[in-house]
């Protein structure tokens, strides 16, 4: 009875709550880097570029998408149900990797679930970590490349030591690599989290098993690798390498006992999340706007990075913004099995032998991309929670604009504000089917030129559409056009003061493109 029960509980639908739209501006990580990020980009080469590095131009750019992820101010779409006529705005977001909490949970999603019905073949798993001494950790925050060269150094000795312990010479390991750079206080520790096959593949697709887990051996053989990989590069020369192998804490640690049995999926992709979190948990982090302090808590118990500290804010600032990838950096790779060679070869050949009596190990096919990015199934998966059923009548919801245009976005704003002013002091009645306000809050100032192609990813297909759009609604909650007198340029963004850091940023971006220019050239 009580198995049936449990079945039972296990196939039943879940409950969905009702979404509600994130306040980006309650978040600590985001009042900090909106105070401090102007002062920090001052005094950054006098106080913390010998320990950091030198300031990057993907700084300015991630960080002034970040102050716009989440911003009504900053373009929106309407979500209407058409059987209740309830609306509520949802603003973009900025699609930053290592840095936006928001948009690093949502890459985290869509990669887990892509991993679980694409990648990971249903074989037994192991998570293996390897970091490296202190002496190397810089040379990887100058040389950023540094890291990626160190994984394929480590996949290269997982393979050949599974090959060696199982004596099958031909076995391909499949490797799913994560580069991390942040320790448990968001400090500079760059090291690698690799989720392997617990063995290999031979070349007809069977299993064979990874028998025994010297970790003792393993790491002195990714000890002399990486060391053998710096005299290459020339980094290093033989005398120094010969002086590290002597001693007697090497630094270098390979860890190997986290095992996932092959019918686990939940926690094979639960532990592919862990391995390519966001460097900075906002649960951990505290913020004091008067004291300029932030306290961050580790997430270890014990050990020299246990428990909480308390820093400047404009430490703290620089210590996250280094963990920001520069752009085109690969920050998760494949190997072996799971590279993507041996994997478009595999399903080139699937159909040729799959009437043969071979033992194969097959991944599942590729599920829709459509699919695996609608942004609704993606926030059910994460929250628990559907964005597209209406909290009036529990209808269902749709997408009717995506508004874009400076004017019109101030002018929606302002009337949604007033109403809600009005409906507070008691002044307006509520007409039927009328719809609350969404929440803005505090309101952020922008530049003054609006660039649509920080968002075209959102609306590039609705751009033909967008005048249409932004007349219907304007028309639908009773708001003149904007006319051309309140319009500066063609693309019709007003005149505003901008932001100190916004200024800093366009400064140096305009620099950075005059270099490229003169480069080209």
């Amino acid at each position: 009875m009580g198995q049936m029960a449990h079945a039972a509980a296990q196939t039943a639908p879940v409950a969905l709550g009702v979404y509600k739209p994130r306040r980006p501006q309650a978040s600590p990580l985001f009042r900090l880097v909106q105070d401090h990020l102007s002062r920090l980009q001052t005094v950054y080469d006098e106080r913390f570029a010998r320990e950091y590095g030198p300031w990057r131009p993907v700084v300015d750019e991630v960080a002034d998408k970040f102050l716009a992820c989440g911003i009504l101010e900053h373009g929106f779409a309407r979500i209407r149900c058409d059987a209740c006529a309830h609306e509520y705005l949802l603003a973009f977001s900025c699609k930053c990797r290592y840095f936006c909490p928001s948009c690093h949970a949502k890459r985290l999603a869509i990669w887990a679930q892509w991993l679980d019905t694409t990648l990971l073949a249903p074989v037994p798993h192991r998570q293996v970590v390897l970091a490296i001494p202190k002496r190397l950790r810089a040379y990887c925050l100058y040389r950023r490349r540094l890291l990626g060269d160190i994984a394929r150094v480590a996949a290269r000795t997982l393979t050949a030591a599974i090959r060696t312990l199982t004596g099958e010479r031909d076995l391909a390991v499949g490797i799913v690599a994560c580069l991390q750079t942040h320790g448990s206080r968001a400090n500079w520790h760059p090291y690698l989290h690799l989720l392997v096959t617990d063995g290999g593949f031979r070349p007809d697709g069977t299993f064979v098993s990874w028998p025994i887990h010297d970790t003792v051996r393993l790491t002195e053989a990714f000890r002399r690798a990486v060391l053998r990989l710096f005299v290459r590069l020339e980094l290093f020369d033989e005398d120094q390498a010969t002086g590290m192998l002597t001693w007697p804490h090497s630094g270098f640690h390979v860890h190997t006992a986290v095992w996932v049995p092959d019918d686990d999926r939940v926690f094979a992709t639960r532990l592919a999340r862990y391995c390519a979190r966001n460097p900075v948990a906002l649960e951990r982090l505290t913020y004091d706007r008067a004291a300029a302090a932030v306290t961050y808590r580790s997430d270890k118990s014990e050990g020299p990075t246990a428990g909480t500290e308390t820093v400047e804010a404009l430490e703290f600032l620089a210590r996250v913004l280094v963990h920001i990838p520069d752009k085109g950096q690969v920050t998760t790779r494949y190997y072996g099995w799971y590279a993507n060679r041996p994997r478009g070869m595999r399903r080139q050949a699937e159909p040729a032998g799959a009437d043969a009596p071979v033992p194969l190990v097959t991944t599942p096919r590729l599920a829709p991309t459509e699919a695996t990015r609608r942004w609704a199934a993606l926030l059910r998966q994460i929250f628990e929670v559907d964005p597209l059923v209406c909290p009036t009548c529990h209808g269902t919801m749709r997408m009717v604009a995506f508004i874009t245009q400076a004017s019109v976005i101030d002018q929606i704003l302002t009337h949604l504000r007033t109403r809600a002013a009005a409906w507070a002091a008691g002044t307006a009645a509520a007409r039927p089917g009328a719809r609350s306000p969404p929440s803005t809050g505090a309101s952020v100032a922008r530049s003054t030129q609006r660039r649509p192609s920080q968002h075209a990813s959102y609306h590039a297909s609705a751009t033909t559409r967008e005048p249409l759009a932004v007349s219907r609604a304007l028309a639908f909650l009773n708001i003149a056009p904007p006319s051309p007198a309140h319009e500066s340029g063609s693309r019709g963004v007003p005149a505003r003061p901008a932001s100190s850091h916004r200024q800093a940023t366009t400064t140096r971006r305009g620099a950075d493109r005059t270099t490229r220019d003169a480069g080209r050239k």
